[in-house]
């Protein structure tokens, strides 16, 4: 069975209306000056705040990318690398049951 090619504008268009319908926002972050940016910082009620860059089906981020990315997690927050459905839904539920922690 061959796995189901996403874009990232699709995933993306999920990602939003997802975060929407849980109370939260979903900031699209870029800089000129600063390139390897995830491409969306995720705020939820309580404070909670993680990244994620999104890629098409089997695309990976850049070697700037990673860099920028480790350099976040190193600051304490978490930074996913999501390229399909599946992977936007375990990523969401992974950060949905940490928020009712808090």
């Amino acid at each position: 069975m061959s796995k189901i090619i996403e874009s990232e504008k699709v995933l993306e268009k999920k990602l939003v209306k997802w975060i929407k319908e849980a109370r939260g926002k979903c900031i699209k972050l870029s800089s000129q000056f600063n390139t390897g940016l995830p491409d969306r910082m995720i705020m939820l009620p309580k404070g909670h705040i993680f990244y994620c860059e999104l890629k098409s089906t089997g695309k990976k981020p850049t070697k700037m990318q990673e860099i920028l990315h480790n350099e976040i997690r190193s600051l304490g927050f978490r930074v996913y690398v999501v390229d399909s459905t599946e992977g936007l839904s375990e990523m969401l539920k992974a950060e949905l049951l940490q928020n009712e922690k808090i």
